[in-house]
């Protein structure tokens, strides 16, 4: 894989991990359930380490992160009503939301994955943080499907 078409997968990752990192942090203020802010506090979490990981990868390729991607005027689709759903402070709605934003990111490792010619230190990475974010869309799903 060329090294520009490898620079915007990453940069897609990044990016879709910097959404949902936030998505989590501003879910994890706005509900009042002590147990549901720990898990979008792990989440957030998660994806922070998945960044750096991620960038690491990226310096040791010598490849460039896209400083021009901002992460406010790239927000994905799928956190968008995240914002609406926490405003009304009904787990369900949230769960619902981080749901979809899980969705998305599921999709973007699962691109990712199909990429030809990784390094494979990249590609085992990316693995690797492929089940972690498969593992958080499934806890999500499983506290959205058992909420009230």
């Amino acid at each position: 894989m060329e090294a520009k078409a490898t620079t915007a997968l990453l940069n897609e990752l990044v990016e879709t991990l910097k959404d949902g990192q936030k998505g989590y942090a501003d879910a994890m203020t706005d509900v009042e359930d002590s147990s549901l802010k720990d898990t979008f506090k792990k989440y957030a979490a998660q994806r922070a380490s998945y960044i750096t990981e991620i960038e690491d990868q990226m310096f040791k390729l010598d490849l460039k992160p896209d400083e021009s991607a901002s992460v406010t005027g790239t927000v994905h689709r799928a956190w968008i009503d995240l914002k609406s759903a926490l405003t009304s402070k009904d787990n369900k709605a949230v769960l619902n939301e981080c749901e979809r934003g899980e969705d998305y990111a599921v999709k973007a490792y699962q691109t990712a994955l199909k990429a030809q010619d990784l390094p494979s230190a990249l590609k085992s990475v990316i693995e690797k943080q492929y089940q972690g974010v498969q593992e958080a869309h499934n806890t999500i799903k499983g506290l959205r499907d058992s909420s009230k």
